[in-house]
């Protein structure tokens, strides 16, 4: 009992990950309303606010310059913060989590793949032959942090299967996002500054194989990498996936030296000097400094920077994304091809494909249903993969360009359907029974 009291600290439950992505979704919620409600007010500075996004910032450095608006900063720049996130989170589940071996990576897989599709190929059939069919790339991300947001507002009522199940899901869906912007949204390649990016990714690569673990190293080289892709024409948030993938894993233990260290650092906590009088906060530190010791590099930075990217970076994204003036032209034009496209790509669209995949996945002996999950709880949880928001729009930016035609309607499309795929999911899952397990 004791060890495990002690141990538990040490380890980064799911639990902990769901939770600070659903808190960390209403902090989204709120910056996207209030952005809404400031470029939609005319009173005071408020009218002056969807003007702010287009000031520009200048960076000069050893003779580099780089002159990009606000909204460019944000979008090109912290957000490559939030893609090195996204890149920590699919390599720990690849390497160790639910997409480590292949009976456990089916289900979420081919979920996953039909969430894509299907909204990719119904956009398509609205927009096929006009200037917006680029865009078929925004109905086919799920915002995780939302999705699980409607999770925790369920609480008991959904099993810890369909929690696991719809995280990973998620994850496999930002893998192919991100395949996605790199394959089919970079419009202009520069070679020179291309191979000086894969030449730093591939000096990354080798400070992992010889078992650098300096993350002040890989950081300083990322910015390197960052800059590089920035000029190659490759969206330069991708530099966050490729220092993620270089970013050693591995921590500084074997197995049996890790037990050892383990078992040493709790007869200290237990013993007469630092046992039941110790002071509460000394037997925390203790246990910080062992979890800092045991840490690989991607535990640490995850650790670190993952507050920042869903309380600071998303919001911030969101906020300044969202800040639409919102007339009636706007919402006559939902129904154009493009609305359509969105809006019927994320709700109906990503539950069909999301459900139809995973019962082939099933029915072809691939993969099984988690404990405790039926088929409806999967259908409610393809619902919730219907709310795009962060990746939708940042993808949006990428295919119809900052300021086109189509911007406003397109982030408006996606808000709606966002807003009813949370609504009807959280509704379909609260009116389901989980079923006992095995």
């Amino acid at each position: 009992m004791a060890v495990t009291q002690f141990v538990r600290p040490l380890v980064r439950p799911f639990t902990e990950f769901f939770r600070r992505e659903a808190a960390g979704s209403i902090v989204l919620l709120l910056s996207a309303v209030l952005a809404l409600v400031l470029a939609n007010t005319s009173w005071g500075p408020a009218r002056y606010f969807p003007a702010l996004w287009d000031e520009h910032l200048r960076i000069a450095f050893n003779g580099l310059v780089l002159d990009k608006s606000l909204l460019h900063w944000i979008n090109d720049g912290l957000m490559t913060v939030f893609f090195l996130i996204v890149g920590l989170e699919i390599k720990r589940e690849v390497l160790d989590g639910e997409l480590a071996t292949v009976r456990q990576a089916a289900l979420p897989l081919a979920a996953a793949l039909g969430g894509m599709l299907m909204p990719a190929l119904l956009f398509t059939l609205f927009n096929r032959g006009t200037p917006t069919a680029g865009g078929w790339g925004i109905p086919m991300a799920t915002d995780i942090a939302f999705a699980l947001a409607v999770l925790q507002l369920l609480g008991p009522r959904v099993p810890l299967g369909l929690k696991v199940f719809l995280t990973a899901l998620a994850i496999a869906d930002d893998l192919g996002a991100v395949l996605v912007i790199a394959g089919f949204y970079t419009h202009e390649l520069h070679l020179n500054f291309l191979y000086l990016a894969l030449a730093t990714w591939a000096g990354l690569l080798g400070l992992n194989g010889l078992g650098v673990r300096s993350l002040w190293l890989y950081l300083t080289l990322g910015v390197l990498l960052w800059y590089f892709t920035l000029q190659s024409g490759i969206h330069a948030t991708l530099a966050g996936v490729l220092l993620a993938v270089a970013i050693p894993t591995r921590i500084g233990h074997e197995r049996p030296a890790l037990l050892r260290l383990l078992e040493a650092r709790l007869r200290f906590l237990n013993d007469e000097v630092h046992g039941a009088d110790a002071d509460p906060r000394t037997i925390s530190e203790e246990l910080e400094e062992l979890a800092e010791t045991i840490s690989s590099p991607a535990q640490k930075l995850e650790q670190r920077l993952h507050s920042v990217v869903a309380f600071g970076i998303v919001p911030l994204f969101a906020f300044a994304n969202t800040s639409l003036v919102i007339d009636a032209s706007v919402f006559g034009e939902l129904f154009s091809p493009l609305g359509l496209g969105i809006m019927v790509g994320l709700l109906v669209g990503k539950p069909l494909g999301i459900g139809l995949l995973a019962w082939l996945a099933v029915r072809l002996g691939w993969a099984t249903l988690p404990p405790g999950v039926t088929w409806r709880h999967l259908w409610g949880a393809g619902v919730l993969g219907g709310i795009g928001f962060t990746m939708s729009l940042f993808i949006t930016l990428l295919a119809l360009g900052e300021h086109s035609p189509g911007e406003a309607v397109a982030k408006l499309a996606i808000l709606l359907a966002s807003l009813v795929s949370g609504m009807v999911g959280y509704l379909l899952l609260r009116a389901t029974h989980a079923s006992p397990g095995p």
